[in-house]
């Protein structure tokens, strides 16, 4: 399903009208390296064709000029492995400053709008592959500690946490720049390899978002006509499995969560194994959510000491309004988490969710039980197992 014009971009994870055109990319590399030289190819659907190379100056410098008809994808490169990737439009002049081993991270780059996007997006993706990376470490420092496993239990949510946060940073960024081709290089980024930012999964309305602006505002271009096949791809096959992750079916093991607390402690949905858990998605702008809160803090107070617990997950816009809402409805007392992405957040296609309050009793092993107990159902439905 993923073509290979998707595997050059995710491998270029250093993202990054009446005019002339012509554009001109003139740079200075520090500390370079004497008979270098620096090449420019266009990315295509299935390939990298190469456009020019110019050889880098004694001082470091260079000069390209490259002649296109529309704004497209293109790699400044000195070898395979140290390269920038560019969205180029006519006329546009480009002027950078890198160091000669880092191109990928410039010190300045001016003259490039989509370039310069992807050269920031690029610097907070960045520090997320850091502190993924980090785990590694953490892991191998505790590779003869007895307490292995839960150290590999607290890593685990640490790395979902750190890919809640870049996905989180990516939709955004996506919202922010949709019309611009480099909202397509940004469904593409890998925090790990294999390690995707954005999940077709659970993400496709985004795929879906990013495909129907760019065929709008891009109609000839082929890696978004590639972009787009892709897509119809990846929505066929996601509605061809929808009934196998059907979440709401009794039965069914509930999907996992795994999210930030309001006190920024990530706390997973099958940690609550061996209670009885009412997993409920709410939100604090959310009326009828507020109005069943009573509900739940007597049904918490009235069975908790038997073994039922309360998982609850916000759909809020904000941190500020979710901890309102816990401390003014008084549900302190059970777990909160939440990504603060509104109906973006990961748990709404995960649990296919289209309106809240919604809710899903599990039993001790985490399988669905019961769904959308409100007031005296949820009460005698508790009544019923704990009699």
């Amino acid at each position: 399903m993923v073509r290979k014009f998707v595997m050059f971009i995710a491998a270029a994870i250093t993202l990054a009208g009446c005019k002339s055109h012509v554009a001109e990319i003139k740079g200075t590399f520090m500390k370079p390296v004497a008979g270098s030289y620096v090449y420019v190819e266009e990315l295509q659907p299935e390939a990298l064709s190469r456009i020019d190379s110019a050889a880098i100056s004694p001082e470091g410098e260079f000069s390209i000029q490259i002649e296109l008809d529309q704004p497209s994808f293109y790699l400044l490169k000195v070898n395979d492995n140290n390269f920038l990737t560019m969205v180029l439009e006519p006329g546009e002049k480009i002027k950078m400053n890198s160091y000669f081993d880092s191109l990928s991270y410039p010190a300045s780059l001016t003259g490039s709008k989509g370039t310069e996007l992807m050269a920031e997006y690029n610097q907070t993706l960045r520090k997320s592959i850091k502190k993924f990376s980090s785990l590694n470490s953490i892991y191998m420092e505790n590779i003869n500690n007895p307490d292995l496993p839960k150290v590999v239990e607290s890593l685990d949510s640490m790395a979902q946490s750190y890919l809640n946060e870049i996905n989180t940073y990516t939709k955004n960024y996506i919202d922010e720049n949709l019309t611009s081709l480099v909202s397509l290089v940004a469904l593409y980024q890998q925090i790990a390899p294999s390690v995707y930012v954005m999940n077709p999964s659970h993400d496709l309305n985004y795929f879906m978002k990013v495909d129907s602006s760019l065929a709008k505002n891009y109609p000839g271009n082929a890696l978004v006509v590639s972009l787009h096949d892709q897509i119809t791809e990846m929505a066929a096959s996601v509605k061809s499995h929808a009934g196998e992750t059907e979440a709401a079916g009794e039965g069914a093991e509930a999907p996992e969560i795994s999210l930030p607390t309001p006190a920024g402690d990530t706390i997973r949905l099958s940690s609550t194994r061996g209670s009885y858990v009412l997993l409920d998605f709410w939100a604090s702008w959310c009326l009828p959510c507020r109005k069943e809160n009573p509900n739940l803090v007597q049904a918490y107070s009235k069975y908790h000491k038997k073994g039922f617990q309360i998982y609850q997950v916000s759909l809020d816009k904000t941190k500020d309004a979710w901890v309102k809402g816990i401390k003014d409805d008084q549900l302190d007392k059970w777990v909160h988490v939440s990504d603060v992405n509104y109906w973006n957040s990961v748990v709404v296609p995960l649990y296919k969710i289209e309106s809240i309050p919604a809710n899903f009793l599990l039993d001790k092993e985490g399988r669905i039980i019961a769904t959308n107990l409100r007031g005296e159902n949820l009460d005698k439905k508790l009544a019923e197992i704990f009699k």
